[in-house]
């Protein structure tokens, strides 16, 4: 009788940590930083980019949608679907992202589990704007530039970094996207990058005692380049999660120099 009312607590306390796991996986946590740069033009006074990786199987909350409010930029760090996910419903999460701002994408690993080509085709007829080994320019009124670079996915060997720098412009402040971190050994101080945007490892997603297969997402350093690693929006295998929560992110980039105004 003992071993059965064991049993029944164990599979109690299991059941209780999966439905816990399975409500962290769809936590809207929106983490707001602002980011001040020596170099960041002061004509365009600040710039708002929403980034969200590694949507996966999720759709985006309405919630954070109006929460996020307007940006100047959301940025897609690749993953948006995976195998199984509908086109409509990637295309009613790329209409609630057009909501908040012009949206930019860079393919990621899970992507490609798609027709790619029809996913291209669609993502291209919603206005997205594909960044693949590409770069776009922002202009301000007087003539200061920012360079958004994108690069397709490493571990295909499809990111090209040399191709989007060539596409990006000289002297511009520049900030690039890759779905997955393991380009940053490719970028160099000479790339004058001021700032690098990642996803894909979802922070370990199922942390056990602290301790994942990823380590968990946040800002790092690298040579003259910030980096910031996304834990991502969606989950990937199980959709559950531990230690690693649910995250977008909400960033103001400004000059240095208003700091001391903030």
């Amino acid at each position: 009788m003992g071993i059965w009312i064991g049993i029944c607590v164990v599979a109690v306390l299991v059941l209780c940590l999966l439905f816990y796991m399975w409500k962290l996986a769809r936590e809207n946590n929106l983490k707001e930083d602002v980011l001040y740069f020596d170099h960041f033009p002061l004509s365009f006074g600040n710039i708002k980019i929403f980034f969200i990786s590694d949507i996966h199987k999720r759709m985006i909350d309405l919630e954070l949608i109006d929460q996020v409010g307007r940006v100047d930029v959301v940025v897609i760090g690749g993953d948006l679907a995976e195998k199984g996910v509908s086109f409509e419903q990637i295309k009613e999460n790329i209409n609630r992202l057009k909501k908040i701002g012009p949206v930019y994408f860079v393919w990621g690993n899970n992507d490609y589990e798609l027709d790619y080509h029809l996913l291209d085709a669609t993502l291209l007829d919603l206005g997205v704007k594909i960044l693949d080994n590409t770069a776009v320019l922002f202009e301000s009124k007087t003539g200061d530039k920012i360079s958004l670079l994108g690069v397709d996915y490493i571990g295909f060997e499809r990111a090209r970094l040399d191709f989007a720098l060539q596409d990006s412009e000289e002297g511009t402040f520049k900030i690039l996207v890759s779905h997955s971190p393991a380009i940053v050994p490719q970028v160099k101080e000479k790339h004058d990058i001021s700032l690098a945007l990642f996803g894909h490892t979802h922070g370990g997603q199922i942390r056990i005692f602290g301790f994942g297969r990823y380590q968990l997402g946040g800002f790092e350093k690298h040579g003259n380049t910030l980096t910031l690693t996304s834990n991502g929006y969606g989950t990937t295998f199980l959709p559950l999660r531990l230690g690693a929560k649910a995250e977008t992110h909400l960033l103001t980039i400004k000059n240095s120099s208003e700091k001391k105004n903030d």
